[in-house]
């Protein structure tokens, strides 16, 4: 857990990163007109996104894609937010590297944290927002490169792993749109909504914002009638080859009927014809090979080989 405060002029900003109950019991104590609801959703480890809007402050909960690796799937991480007239206050796990950076770069740079903590709190929140939303193109253009790349191997003999690729993508982009499209109507909210304590020229660049997130949106939603036609298509050649499988199964098992048929009877041990001939085991066997060749050329003639 770890409590950085940023001041710049009459403008505080305070980062909480993996909250513990002390901390959040320190903003009570600090912010007593935050509301003991909000503190507590503070806490919980996934919270619904959602504005709550008091007197003189809002509290919002967003939510942002981080990369899992380990298990190929985005996941939300959420970041509360409470924006006053000259405070803002983020809490967050500490997995987003922009909002880390920004705090950071806030920290360290004297002239960065003026442009951005010099035109008041609102100006410094929509900041965080953008930043927040700006990365999220990165994940979704790895996500689309790795639908190019699916559809580049799709008509390579490795279909197992190709279907297993279009698996994860797919449930990647479920993820994703789960994550995003919440976001868009709290964007939407703070575009439309005029506050006192929020700057009302910045509805133009909320609205920005709410472009990029509608974009985002798109992307998503033309990824998943892609990945969608690549599960056909793979599906589809998966069939093919199932059926080219069982075609040849079935032609080897017709043509070993008869001669199972053969050797099944001169395996008896009763009197047949041939039995006490010289060249007996001779004959049977050309008679095999007979059918066996007879039965190729008549497959091959009904072009089932």
């Amino acid at each position: 857990m770890t409590t950085q405060s940023i001041t710049y002029g009459h403008v505080t900003w305070t980062d909480i990163r993996q909250p513990s109950i002390e901390d959040i019991h320190n903003l009570g104590t600090l912010y007593p007109q935050f509301h003991p609801l909000d503190l507590e959703d503070l806490l919980s480890r996934i919270e619904r996104p959602k504005i709550d809007e008091y007197e003189d402050y809002l509290f919002v909960v967003m939510h942002f894609p981080r990369w899992d690796p380990q298990h190929r799937i985005s996941r939300p991480s959420e970041v509360d937010m409470f924006i006053g007239a000259n405070y803002l206050i983020t809490v967050h796990d500490g997995e987003l590297k922009p909002l880390n950076t920004l705090v950071q770069r806030c920290l360290d740079d004297e002239g960065f944290r003026a442009s951005l903590m010099g035109r008041g709190a609102s100006r410094l929140f929509y900041a965080v927002i953008d930043a927040l939303v700006d990365y999220i193109f990165p994940i979704l253009y790895k996500v689309d490169a790795n639908i190019r790349g699916i559809e580049e191997d799709l008509f390579t003999e490795d279909l197992r792993r190709i279907i297993e690729d279009i698996s994860f993508a797919r449930r990647d982009v479920i993820a994703l749109r789960h994550i995003i499209r919440p976001q868009i109507d709290i964007v939407a909210n703070l575009e439309k909504v005029d506050r006192p304590f929020i700057q009302e020229e910045l509805d133009v660049y909320f609205g920005d914002i709410l472009d990029h997130l509608q974009k985002a949106s798109d992307l998503l939603s033309d990824n998943t009638e892609v990945i969608n036609v690549l599960a056909d298509a793979a599906d589809t050649f998966a069939s093919y080859r199932i059926n080219e499988v069982m075609r040849t199964l079935t032609v080897i098992s017709v043509i070993m009927l008869p001669l199972t048929l053969i050797s099944g009877i001169y395996g008896m041990n009763v009197l047949l014809p041939l039995a006490d001939h010289p060249y007996a085991f001779t004959i049977i066997v050309a008679i095999m090979a007979f059918i066996m060749v007879t039965l190729l050329l008549i497959f091959r003639q009904r072009r089932w080989l």
